[in-house]
């Protein structure tokens, strides 16, 4: 995931005159046993997102897909979304409901195959499969406010 978000995400993403915008971040809490990085484009840690949400509230766990990453690829891999009948599992908008997506956070789950993503009731859970490719991610990164 790291190699995709700081090579194929953000040569695509980012043109050269943006990307002298964007710090290279320092990422640790990654979990037990696994280094420290320096990246451009991460994932937000537990901690992290604890953090922020602490300051903004649990609407900030909230996310809806794309349309893109909802739609079925030739894998077979698609966006999880969550559409049962809890409001914390939406997003109200003027269009309507939308159903949430479950997203991935860089820390490492109860095993080392796990990681930790951000699931139903805007929970933060530590048991999701990295071999499988439900999980939406949401890309962080740091800007320079001068360059």
């Amino acid at each position: 995931m790291r190699e995709w978000l700081n090579k194929e995400f953000y040569n695509t993403a980012f043109n050269d005159n943006e990307k002298k915008y964007i710090k290279t971040v320092y990422c640790n809490d990654n979990g037990e046993g696994s280094p420290d990085t320096n990246d451009k484009v991460f994932l937000l840690s537990v901690n992290e997102i604890k953090y922020f949400s602490n300051i903004h509230g649990k609407e900030l766990l909230r996310s809806t897909g794309t349309d893109f990453a909802k739609a079925k690829k030739n894998d077979g891999c698609n966006l999880y979304v969550y559409d049962k009948c809890n409001k914390d599992n939406y997003v109200i908008t003027k269009d309507g409901l939308i159903g949430c997506s479950w997203w991935w956070l860089r820390t490492q789950g109860n095993k080392a195959s796990r990681a930790v993503f951000i699931g139903t009731n805007c929970s933060i859970r530590r048991y999701a499969n990295v071999s499988l490719a439900r999980d939406g991610i949401r890309p962080a990164l740091k800007l320079k406010l001068k360059k």
